[in-house]
């Protein structure tokens, strides 16, 4: 079992700095923009993924390079560029940065990662950042900054930490991210980060990062377009002093059931966020016949348009969640599939069934929708979360860069 701590941020487990200041690529002054995290110790370990995308940020391919050296321990990100397909120019500021970076920090730029997120098509100021760098101040207390640095165009931070006792030792685990708009499975528009002060055998960080990013972050959709930027960096610096945890170690599935929280939570964080959205909609496929078939369906339901209008519209036409299964194209026997919205039972076998109206609707006024599907031919489950689609969803992104 696991505790999830109050106000706990990225910061949160031992030996983690960070800082978040505004350094002018954001003409508001209150916004931060800029923000740098730091683990403290030299056995730090980094985990990352990213972008599926053909198209990538040259702070990515950036960052890649780094990862290769096994020596990154911290980052500097920044919000409002994406710092992609700018050419050339875009390679050469990223290692910039991190140079200025670790040289503000006293530290080897092969110790740096760096993420952007903004707009696409532009490119970074580096005079004002070689200028204000210094702003950032990284502290113990800087979580909350970082995080503010990260955002564009998000209503809210993205945080959580938790601890867990591991053979008589508690570790902590903390994590932010950001994101509201472009997400779709195989990542997301999304900047996200995980530290924890276990120390982790590196091949087991790396297979519970990419097993746990394939039940959670790659299963979040707000509007079905997928970044150049998505990045998830996930640090382990060994600083509760706990024995070396891998895949044979005592309770490792207590620690595997926390991290996965973290990594469910900021997914649903992001989702819940997402630009112009008013709910939250969970969809779980059961008694699948595999459990990658239950995941590919309950992404199309989250992922299509008609569904998330029809829970904005607080509409109980499921049809459209039978049609979203359908085009999935896993094995189904539509005279098995049982339909419920928010625990009310309104499709048995593939057809209609008696049910109020009224009661859907009212149920549907919350802010999270739950939609299950089951397809009674074998024992798998999926899941996945996405939010509605809104006028304002439309309305802002068709203005975005103006």
């Amino acid at each position: 079992m696991f505790e999830i701590l109050e106000s706990g941020n990225i910061t949160s487990p031992k030996q983690y700095i960070a800082g978040g200041a505004n350094v002018g690529i954001k003409t508001d002054t209150d916004e931060l923009d800029l923000g740098i995290l730091w683990s403290e110790s030299e056995d730090t370990i980094c985990s990352g993924v990213f972008s599926s995308n053909s198209i990538v940020s040259h702070s990515i391919t950036a960052s890649k390079s780094n990862l290769l050296k096994n020596n990154v321990r911290g980052v500097v990100a920044n919000s409002g560029c994406a710092n992609c397909s700018i050419g050339d120019q875009g390679l050469i500021d990223a290692t910039d940065v991190i140079k200025l970076t670790a040289d503000y920090l006293n530290a080897d730029p092969d110790n740096f990662s760096i993420c952007s997120t903004g707009i696409i098509g532009e490119e970074l100021p580096m005079a004002l950042i070689r200028k204000n760098i210094s702003r950032v101040n990284v502290s113990m207390d800087g979580g909350n900054d970082f995080a503010k640095s990260i955002l564009t165009s998000d209503t809210k931070t993205k945080e959580v930490a938790v601890s867990v006792k591991i053979s008589n030792e508690i570790i902590t685990i903390g994590g932010c991210a950001k994101g509201v708009g472009m997400i779709h499975p195989n990542m997301a528009t999304m900047l996200a980060f995980i530290t924890t002060d276990a120390k982790l055998e590196s091949n087991f960080q790396d297979k519970i990062l990419k097993e746990t990013v394939n039940k959670t972050f790659n299963q979040i959709s707000v509007d079905g377009d997928q970044s150049t930027n998505d990045t998830l960096l996930f640090l382990s610096n060994g600083a509760s002093d706990s024995s070396i945890i891998d895949a044979s170690s005592e309770n490792v599935s207590d620690f595997i059931e926390a991290f996965e929280y973290v990594c469910e939570y900021l997914s649903k964080e992001l989702v819940s966020d997402g630009e112009g959205s008013n709910h939250l909609i969970e969809c779980e496929i059961t008694r699948a016949s595999s459990l990658e078939s239950a995941k590919i369906a309950a992404r199309s339901v989250v992922s299509s348009s008609l569904v998330k209008s029809m829970v904005h519209g607080r509409d109980p036409n499921w049809g459209r969640v039978m049609m979203a299964v359908g085009k999935s194209q896993i094995e189904i026997n539509e005279d098995k599939i049982d339909i419920f919205i928010n625990d009310i039972h309104i499709a048995h076998e593939g057809k209609a069934i008696p049910f109020s109206k009224e009661s859907v609707i009212t149920s549907m006024n919350q802010k999270e929708i739950k939609i299950r599907v089951d397809l009674n031919i074998g024992n798998y489950n999926g899941i996945a979360w996405g939010c509605d689609l809104t006028e304002e969803y439309v309305i802002f992104n068709s203005a975005y860069s103006t």
